[in-house]
């Protein structure tokens, strides 16, 4: 079976693919950023070139939203312009390249959960420089996959869930926002959901790739606490306030309020259904977060 070259191989996604599907018996080298800079596009030609590959996922980009909507010319290079360099580079290759991408191109205004048909209305830079980089990578060819996902955690970066459990051992007030729906998305559920999408399932265009079901930043982080006194952690803290988007005044960029994504091609093309998002925070944090030294 063909080499799987993993970009973004320190991130949190991209750690969990390289090591998953090592385990699983695929041959899998992951490039950080030191040895592939999505800025340095020379850099970047000279890594990949001298390896060979069947299939490239880019999991590396600038994913601060914020800094993405104050260093718009930077959010393009790295998130549109690289993309569209690694898709040549794999066309050249004969090898497909899969883009993962975000919940952001969405504008948030849907009630219902978002499909890949649904239009795209990014309403940040961020939003609009994935977006970018989505049309890069499906223009260089039919072959390639752009893979939304959202709200992602993990057991090789914290994350929001890390976080709030932190917080929640020391203070006596915790608070999230209770006006943002999305999807978590467990990046060991998402190595599983994305495997065969490498070379059983070679269908190009855009894929949503998630857990089941949606919540509110708030009703996250309050099961991520019931969670953790079920695991018997000491906190200070169990229950989770309400905040407003509106609250948060260091915030630069717009936020869409409603991007849970429907799993449903994902479901067609495969026959799985991804579990629901509370039961992987359960396991998470009972084997990623509660351990006991």
């Amino acid at each position: 079976m063909p080499r799987i070259i993993v970009t973004g191989a320190g991130g949190r996604l991209g750690a969990a693919l390289v090591r998953e599907w090592n385990t699983a018996g695929l041959d899998v080298i992951g490039f950080g950023r030191q040895e592939l800079d999505l800025a340095q596009p020379e850099q970047m030609r000279r890594a990949l070139e001298a390896v060979e590959f069947g299939v490239l996922v880019n999991c590396a980009a600038q994913t601060n939203v914020d800094r993405c909507e104050t260093e718009r010319d930077e959010a393009m290079r790295i998130n549109a312009d690289a993309v569209r360099t690694l898709a040549e580079i794999c066309k050249a290759k004969g090898a497909r390249c899969v883009q993962i991408s975000t919940d952001y191109v969405f504008d948030g205004a849907k009630t219902s959960p978002y499909t890949e048909e649904d239009p795209v209305v990014p309403i940040s830079h961020y939003g609009e420089s994935k977006r970018a980089g989505e049309l890069a990578v499906l223009e260089v060819s039919d072959n390639n996959l752009a893979v939304r996902v959202s709200w992602v955690f993990g057991p090789d970066r914290p994350s929001f869930v890390d976080g709030i459990v932190k917080r929640a051992l020391t203070e006596e007030k915790v608070e999230a926002i209770a006006d943002k729906i999305a999807v978590p998305t467990y990046t060991l559920d998402a190595a599983r959901l994305l495997k065969p999408f490498l070379f059983d399932v070679p269908v190009g265009g855009v894929l949503h790739l998630c857990n089941g079901g949606s919540c509110t930043w708030q009703e996250y982080g309050q099961y991520a606490l019931d969670c953790a006194v079920e695991a018997g952690m000491p906190l200070k803290a169990r229950t989770v306030g309400p905040l407003k988007m509106t609250d948060l005044k260091a915030f630069i960029a717009k936020r869409p309020p409603n991007t849970a994504m429907s799993t449903a091609r994902l479901t067609k093309l495969t026959g799985v259904h991804p579990r629901d998002w509370r039961e992987a925070v359960r396991e998470y944090i009972a084997k990623h977060v509660a351990v006991k030294p």
